[in-house]
């Protein structure tokens, strides 16, 4: 089984990219961040034509989630990250597929730091990770996947010194990261590549991707009871050469049954 994640940076604009390494590589299940579209303007036909069915949360312009899925049908358990009934940011949803609970999230940029956009990341985090707290107490099966938008270590980053004071890196999100591993959810892509350069992302300008001056900020966490299922994890990076593709490719992994 493959389950991916991919922030698309605007579903309408890239859709073409997308049905195209939908048909090229046949993941089970797809979750999306960044849709950048109203709810009504989910792109639901041309999903269901390239053989999948989807859950979402879209919002006008920017944010924005959702859940593919290949063959068996998604059980939508959830769409906003409990803790805040003020925070109207379409961040979260999460789904039941097969035995499988996954949890789709675009976690706040937070930049510039320091500043009321940080704070808001970190509060966001912090109800993540008790919600996060909870998944693991029920035992079942569990992915988090999608943008994190946290650089984990300076192997993680092209030129570490560089980041050192955006939100990204700042220590306080490593840390809140971190908490997350020491809590038990496994870094699938760290557990079978712990010394190998992987990048997720590459911005559109200095020419970086070319370069490979690039991040890691898309992450497939595991709770316990799948780590012995992890077969293989990788990223998709010829996807973010295609033409008029998001600024991150594809990242996944493939789990035994």
């Amino acid at each position: 089984m493959r389950i991916a994640t991919y922030n698309v940076n605007g579903i309408n604009a890239r859709l073409p990219v997308l049905l195209q390494w939908l048909a090229e590589t046949a993941p089970d299940v797809v979750c999306l961040q960044e849709l950048k579209a109203p709810q009504d303007k989910f792109p639901e036909q041309a999903i269901l034509a390239a053989g999948y069915r989807a859950i979402w949360k879209g919002q006008k312009s920017w944010n924005g989630v959702a859940i593919l899925s290949r063959g068996d049908e998604l059980q939508e358990s959830r769409r906003v990250l409990p803790g805040d009934d003020q925070d109207d940011q379409s961040r979260y949803i999460e789904a039941t597929y097969k035995d499988l609970l996954i949890g789709c999230l675009y976690l706040p940029n937070g930049n510039p730091f320091p500043g009321p956009k940080f704070d808001y990341k970190l509060r966001w985090f912090d109800r993540f990770i008790n919600h996060a707290t909870n998944l693991l107490e029920t035992n079942k099966p569990t992915i988090l996947a999608g943008d994190f938008n946290v650089i984990p270590t300076d192997l993680d980053a092209y030129n570490p010194e560089r980041w050192i004071d955006d939100a990204l890196f700042r220590p306080e999100t490593r840390a809140a990261y971190a908490r997350l591993l020491d809590m038990g959810w496994l870094d699938s892509i760290r557990k079978l590549a712990p010394a190998q350069r992987i990048y997720t992302y590459w911005d559109y300008f200095r020419n970086a991707f070319n370069r490979d001056a690039g991040l890691r900020i898309d992450h497939i966490l595991l709770s316990p009871p799948l780590t012995g299922r992890l077969v293989s994890a990788g990223v998709d990076r010829q996807v973010r050469g295609w033409e008029k593709s998001s600024d991150h490719a594809p990242t996944w992994i493939e789990l035994s049954s």
